[in-house]
């Protein structure tokens, strides 16, 4: 469902050289994987004899313990849809092999070999093996590999090699490499990836020393990334020998350079690390990079040389999502540490661009100051800007202009902010003017719709660019990533300038920008009035407040919670994905704080206005891209302002 297939990494306890006990304990974690629906089953490198055995590959005694070991697997599943993949040593023409047995409801659809044979101070495995580049052979029959199955089966041919890819259906494409292969400056996975295949899996016996595993998987990380791919990663136990190595058993699921899963325990054995795939990640993210075509198109030889296995006849149970994980934040990270970390080199991004701008025009930054905490971000931005040229802090034009609806905290707030930076406030009262211009349209001032909210909006932008001209200033926009994908900006008001800073920042990140610079302590004159800024409700103020002066208007109770945009923005901009999938993952990660049918709303909310909107976006300014995401007509976003929302709609329509 969705583009989700399960996978389990298992690790068994193993007994070396006991290939009875290693394969009870094969079938023991099979039938666990099968309890959580798993797609693909994964063991370790040579997992049926164990890694460890050294000159013992080399009885005949092993080597047939191994064939019945198999043997029992394969036989086990029958009339099962899920992928077994065995590590298995197997003799061809009086040479071995470490191989990853492929099998599917009794049939061993491939055997994937092992290239890159390591020999140096931990490994001496080109004592025991060969590499898959000297096979004299691209196939081999079922009954060549003197396997016994309980029941008699007709012979079939079969792939091996280090070229194999297995296309279950059309469904998912998958590939193997093993252990060492990884770590080969051209690995196998290269090719294969760009032959189709959308997750690699690799099973291994790496041992364990100091530093060993956060290298290791870095390198499943970065290989993930760099190939688009998911990328399984399961390692050999502690079962395994301690003559003279250390194995952890150590796990892990990456998928396009993100950590999906990884087992916790530093030395371990006997466990299933269970984890769901997102393939539609990996097909958007293929589709969308011209690099990955551009690699597919310079390797084409070595594609050629490929060998992809088509199974028309099983289609894999594809994952219910249980175990996919959706962030409700997801442009936030999920610790202080990391978060504070993110925040800042975006800050510095902003003030590099601002800072960059500001000495090309030789200008002074103009900023209308809301009190809000858009308006708090670009002055912060501003004002550090100006630290980084060297400039005066009187230099920046912070210009408050109080209408109809601001309330006394924000006006207050605006002016404490302003003088804290080291300027002093312009102040521009501007509601005899929006009385005036509502008169000169004959509009009632008593009538308080969009007419009336937007003259606000547009005097304050007026004002600005003319101040702008009359200091020799440039206009910084306030305006975040949330409010461009909704439209939830007036139209030559708030959404236009000459410099934007906060365009690809999304609202719930913003508040998180400000929590940052105030633990940082960079404005610390500052910090009282910036804590209250982020305790203050997101409002346009164009609405007069209470009696008590307070905000009457909330932006999230018109528009919806941004938290719930933000997400919707992510996935669906990010990853293109459809209404339905971005509804069910929305449902699984705000379960607890919003009902089905509220998510629903405020998706259809969403998606109306994106499309109705764009216009607003195709005449954005200038402003450099901090994440994944960004409105940029000249960048990330080239979309048709005409464009209709109705297949979105419907899709929604029928949720």
């Amino acid at each position: 469902m969705f583009d989700f297939y399960r996978v389990a990494a298992c690790v068994p306890a193993v007994m070396v050289a006991n290939t009875e006990y290693n394969t009870d304990m094969i079938l023991e974690k099979m039938s666990e994987a099968y309890d959580y629906k798993a797609s693909i089953i994964a063991f370790p490198e040579l997992s049926v004899s164990g890694y460890s055995c050294q000159d013992l590959f080399f009885q005949d005694t092993l080597l047939e313990g191994v064939k019945k070991g198999l043997g029992r697997i394969i036989d086990s599943t029958a009339d099962r849809e899920e992928v077994v993949i065995v590590g298995a040593p197997l003799k061809i023409s009086n040479r071995l092999y470490n191989t990853a047995f492929v099998i599917l409801n009794t049939r061993v659809l491939g055997i994937s070999v092992k290239t890159y044979i390591p020999n140096h101070h931990e490994f001496y495995e080109k004592r025991w093996f060969s590499s898959a580049d000297s096979l004299s052979i691209s196939s081999i029959t079922f009954s060549e590999l003197g396997i016994e199955l309980a029941t008699e089966i007709e012979d079939y041919e079969l792939p091996i090699g280090n070229n194999i890819i297995y296309d279950i259906n059309g469904d998912i494409k998958f590939a193997i490499e093993i252990c060492e292969d990884l770590w080969a400056p051209v690995s196998p996975s290269n090719a294969l990836a760009l032959g189709g295949a959308e997750l690699i899996v690799n099973i291994s016996a790496s041992n364990e020393t100091i530093a060993k595993r956060e290298y290791r998987k870095n390198l499943v990380k970065q290989q993930s990334a760099s190939l688009l791919c998911d990328y399984l990663y399961v390692s050999a136990g502690s079962g395994e020998s301690t003559q003279d190595l250390i194995f952890s058993g150590h796990s892990i699921l990456a998928e396009n350079g993100a950590v999906i899963n990884e087992n916790k325990d530093f030395i371990a054995s006997d466990y299933l690390l269970i984890a769901d795939m997102d393939l539609g990640k990996i097909r958007h993210d293929r589709m969308t990079s011209t690099t990955f075509a551009d690699s597919v198109d310079r390797y084409r030889d070595e594609i050629s040389k490929l060998t992809t296995l088509y199974v028309s006849d099983v289609t894999l149970p594809s994952s219910d999502g249980e175990y996919v994980l959706a962030s409700k934040k997801p442009f936030i990270p999920g610790t202080k540490v990391k978060r504070i970390k993110r925040c800042n080199e975006i800050f510095e991004m902003q003030v590099g661009g601002l800072a960059r701008r500001l000495s090309l025009t030789f200008s002074k930054p103009v900023v209308g100051v809301s009190g809000g905490m858009d308006s708090t971000l670009t002055l912060l931005v501003c004002a550090q800007a100006l630290a980084k040229l060297g400039r005066d802090p009187s230099e920046l034009v912070a210009i408050t202009m109080p209408a109809f609806g601001t309330s006394d905290r924000t006006y207050n707030n605006s002016l404490a902010l302003i003088r804290a930076l080291g300027t002093e406030p312009v102040i521009i009262d501007i509601k005899d003017s929006c009385i005036q211009h509502l008169k000169d349209i004959g509009h009632d001032i008593e009538t308080k719709d969009v007419t009336y909210e937007n003259t606000q909006a547009r005097e304050r932008t007026q004002v600005l660019m003319d101040y702008a001209n009359k200091v020799g200033g440039l206009v910084v926009g306030t305006g975040d990533l949330s409010e461009l994908a909704l439209g939830w900006c007036t139209y030559n008001g708030d959404q236009m300038s000459m410099y934007g800073v906060n365009g690809s920042i999304p609202k719930t990140l913003v508040r998180w920008m400000i929590d940052s610079v105030v633990e940082n302590d960079i404005f610390p004159e500052a910090e009282e009035v910036l804590k209250d800024i982020l305790d203050t409700p997101i409002s346009p103020e164009l609405l007069p407040p209470d009696e008590e002066g307070n905000i009457t208007q909330k932006t999230e109770d018109k528009v919806g919670p941004y938290e719930l945009h933000d997400f919707f923005i992510f996935y669906s901009l990010r990853y293109g994905y459809s209404p339905s999938k971005i509804y069910f993952l929305a449902k699984k990660a705000f379960k607890d704080d919003y009902s089905d049918e509220e998510i629903l709303k405020w998706m259809k909310m969403y998606y109306s206005r994106f499309f109705s909107q764009q216009f607003k976006r195709s005449c954005m300014p200038d402003g450099v891209k901090v994440g994944s995401v960004s409105m940029s007509p000249r960048g990330d976003l080239r979309m048709p302002s005409d464009a209709a929302a109705l297949i979105w709609m419907d899709e929604l329509e029928s949720l």
